[in-house]
């Protein structure tokens, strides 16, 4: 996962909007998103090589997302930080509670950005910087640096979110359309992350193509302060749609 922009409890009718962009290599092996059988009341997509998950919400409400923090070398042994949103969606533990005792063991993993929320709250942690935090009512951006970093795709789906919100009522595909920008930004306005300028070029714009690397889905979650939660993906081939988009709706249980 490259890029997500969310509101916390910023619009009337939804207290979580969600629109995200999962980037990956296209010949990592993944299962679209769908209810898991081997996980009972979770709706994710998987990546199969590792097991884990980028993006995943439970049939409780309980969501998470995480994206890897870009740096250097990766770290050798890391386990895969694809585990961390299945954990959370499948734990009982408040978002704060899960995140600040996951910081003990939180540099087993490579550099990470993790979102770890439910209907009552939503905290953010990194293993990158600073303590894990419950995060106030507001707009935000996430993409592979700390949360809030001002990369120019992040401050554009920030614009584009804002506009969104304006609004009472819009359809997911009119959500998906805040990270669907394929242009590339200007050289002077580009990050530095320690690729060269071709690679800061490709990465730069909110929804990437390339031969080998790109775009991989766009997921949307509007969940109601009642709890009713609609999950939208669409996935993509070197920037072609790949299959219908895959659409589910549901209202939150108890946890059992």
């Amino acid at each position: 996962m490259c890029l997500i922009a969310f509101a916390h409890r910023r619009h009337p009718r939804y207290s979580l909007v969600l629109v995200a962009n999962r980037d990956e290599f296209f010949d990592r092996p993944t299962r679209p998103a769908d209810w898991w059988p081997e996980q009972q009341g979770v709706l994710a997509g998987q990546d199969l090589r590792a097991g884990g998950t980028w993006l995943g919400v439970a049939s409780t409400g309980r969501w998470a997302a995480v994206t890897n923090y870009r740096e250097g070398i990766p770290q050798d042994g890391a386990r895969s930080r694809g585990q961390l949103p299945l954990d959370f969606i499948t734990d009982r533990h408040a978002p704060l509670a899960y995140a600040e005792e996951l910081e003990p063991v939180a540099d087993r993993f490579g550099g990470y950005n993790l979102l770890v929320g439910d209907l009552s709250e939503l905290a953010y942690q990194s293993n990158r910087g600073g303590r894990a935090r419950l995060l106030e009512p507001g707009l935000y951006t996430l993409s592979n640096h700390l949360l809030d970093t001002p990369w120019p795709k992040s401050e554009q789906a920030r614009f584009r979110l804002q506009g969104l919100l304006r609004r009472d009522q819009f359809s997911v595909d009119e959500a998906a359309q805040v990270l669907a920008d394929r242009t590339p930004f200007d050289d002077h306005l580009l990050p530095f992350t320690g690729v060269d300028i071709d690679m800061e070029r490709m990465l730069s714009p909110p929804f990437i193509v390339s031969e080998a690397y790109g775009t991989r889905s766009t997921t949307v979650i509007l969940q109601d302060y009642r709890g009713h939660t609609v999950f939208f993906e669409q996935n993509y081939l070197r920037g072609e749609k790949q299959g219908k988009p895959r659409l589910f709706q549901f209202d939150v249980t108890a946890a059992s």
